[in-house]
């Protein structure tokens, strides 16, 4: 009797069964909750941090991109790795190296250890995100069951999305800078030994030895392609060495690697998986949504804190409604996705968002309050219809020895769309907003061409001049940056409708096999009885 206690204890342990399934995804949710807080947090703290440790302009860059540069570097490395040596193991590692790394950020003296503590924050949610993703893999074998728990999952990380900048505004009229990233040990000092007691230790096949080589070559392949479209999405020149060289040699890594996974018996990425329609097609979903996401919020931030002068709180609170939105379809999305399928529910995400855009058309100089709610509304329940049903759709369509690969495919697409959003969507804006200031009457032509570098820059230029040019410069600036407003929501419109076309390659419906016996973490009838005879 008592081995066969033992044993369906174990079998519990090996599957997350019953109600510890829905503690383990707390456990996953609050670890999200932390590296999708810890993305945002910072920007409200840069002015404090400036003023405290006077870092150069490079440094400070650093300080804000170094965190998102080094974690989309490594998600295919450790999400692999944890594979091969366990996805438990390496999350319960990135919780240590996160918390470790927070305490060294907060009391950090210098420039130079603040960026060296923010690296390390992005090893551990390197760790960590990919992680998350592949145990829920395991713990959830019906598909029905796991896309609720996704649902929930895309819910926790849109809050911490949201609610870092506010908490981050919070902490900071109250304590000093280094108070933002002190939030996250004591959550972690609680995550590492419920992590260890509860989550469940999975594997893949572990056939042949982990590609060493490759996995350092895809990380160093994604290092350079994020950085170079980084400093795109930062204003710098495309053919500027520090853009080019970066962009070039992350191309010609990642081509290599790619050959290299090709000719290996073991390969670290499985790219058979590309061959699957649904597998590819929810990676470029992923990267079209995100790059409207972060796009558009960039230039909705701008648009309402210098045209409409709204103060920064103002701004998050303003933002806040597609929060929400995204909140309430993350949490539906397993309800619609078993009703509408994948193809249907992705599809009509993409047309709902660039409905939301076409509706935002309409924003001009003056403060339309009703317009912006509803815009933002249908824009943050348009993403995240979109993004569930593909990330769902992924990770389903993914053999469950290769969920860590997977899932740290999802976030590196997570990432790079984010990051090519912000580089394209900004360019084309800057193409429409700067040549209108090329000659504006009564400005001197210096003025001009400095004020269409930015509408940031345009309003200095504007006070320094003063006056009647002064007024005349700051309007122009402002109907120009409405005009590149405009050109860049019919952009994003187009894209978001050849994302739906795109979305007609996935299945019409959500097929709910059950896991078959020995996989996805499930023991086979032969290996539960086993266990008893052993114990």
């Amino acid at each position: 009797m008592s081995g066969t206690t033992t044993a369906a204890a174990r079998c519990r342990r090996e599957t997350g069964a019953g109600a510890n399934r829905w503690v383990v995804l707390v456990v996953l949710c609050v670890s999200l909750l932390l590296v999708a807080l810890d993305a945002t947090v910072l920007h409200v703290a840069v002015p404090a941090v400036t003023e405290d440790l006077k870092p150069g302009g490079i440094e400070l860059l650093w300080i804000v991109d170094v965190y998102p540069l080094v974690c989309a570097s490594l998600l295919i490395l450790f999400g692999t790795l944890g594979d091969r040596v366990g996805r438990r193991r390496i999350l319960l590692l990135g919780y240590t190296l996160f918390g470790v790394a927070s305490g060294l950020a907060a009391f950090a003296d210098s420039a130079q250890t603040l960026i060296a503590a923010r690296a390390l924050l992005g090893v551990g949610g390197a760790m960590i995100m990919p992680a998350t993703l592949s145990i829920l893999r395991q713990v959830f074998p019906d598909r029905r069951e796991r896309a609720l728990a996704i649902g929930i999952w895309s819910a926790v990380a849109a809050v911490g999305a949201a609610i870092g900048p506010l908490l981050g505004g919070f902490l900071l009229e109250h304590f000093w800078w280094g108070s933002v990233f002190l939030v996250n040990i004591p959550l972690m000092l609680v995550s590492l030994p419920i992590g260890r007691l509860l989550l469940p230790e999975s594997k893949g096949d572990g056939k042949g030895p982990w590609d060493v080589v490759g996995a350092l070559m895809g990380a160093a392949a994604l290092f350079g392609l994020v950085l170079g479209v980084k400093r795109l999405g930062g204003g710098e020149a495309p053919f500027s060495p520090f853009t080019l060289v970066p962009l070039l040699a992350g191309a010609a890594l990642m081509v290599a690697f790619v050959r290299r996974q090709r000719r290996r018996e073991h390969p670290l990425v499985d790219l058979r998986m590309f061959s699957r329609p649904a597998f590819s097609t929810s990676v470029c979903c992923i990267v079209l949504a995100m790059l409207a996401l972060v796009g558009l919020e960039l230039i909705a931030a701008q648009y309402l804190q210098l045209v409409l002068g709204l103060s920064p709180l103002e701004t998050g609170l303003r933002l806040l409604p597609l929060t929400v939105a995204a909140m309430a379809a993350g949490l539906a999305g397993a309800k619609m996705l078993r009703r509408f399928g994948p193809r249907t529910m992705v599809c009509s995400g993409f047309c709902v968002t660039a409905a939301a855009v076409v509706t935002l058309l309409p924003m001009g100089g003056r403060d339309n309050t009703g317009l912006l709610l509803i815009g933002f509304v249908l824009l943050g329940f348009g993403l995240e219809m979109t993004l569930f049903g593909a990330y769902e759709s992924m990770l389903s369509e993914a053999p469950p020895a290769q969920a860590g690969g997977a899932a740290a495919i999802g976030e590196t697409s997570y990432q790079l769309g984010a990051g090519i959003g912000i580089a394209l969507l900004g360019s084309v804006m800057n193409a429409a907003y700067t040549p209108r200031l090329s000659s504006v009457p009564g400005v001197p032509a210096s003025d001009s061409k400095a004020a269409g570098h930015s509408l940031g820059e345009a309003y200095e230029v504007a006070a320094r001049l003063g006056g009647h040019p002064g007024a005349v410069l700051r309007q122009a600036a402002r109907d120009s940056f409405v005009h590149g407003l405009h050109v860049t929501l019919l952009v994003s419109a187009g894209l978001l409708l050849l994302g739906a076309v795109m979305a007609l390659r996935l299945p019409r419906v959500m097929e709910c096999e059950a896991p078959a016996a020995g996989q996805a973490g499930i023991p086979s009838p032969r290996e539960v009885e086993s266990s008893r005879v052993s114990v």
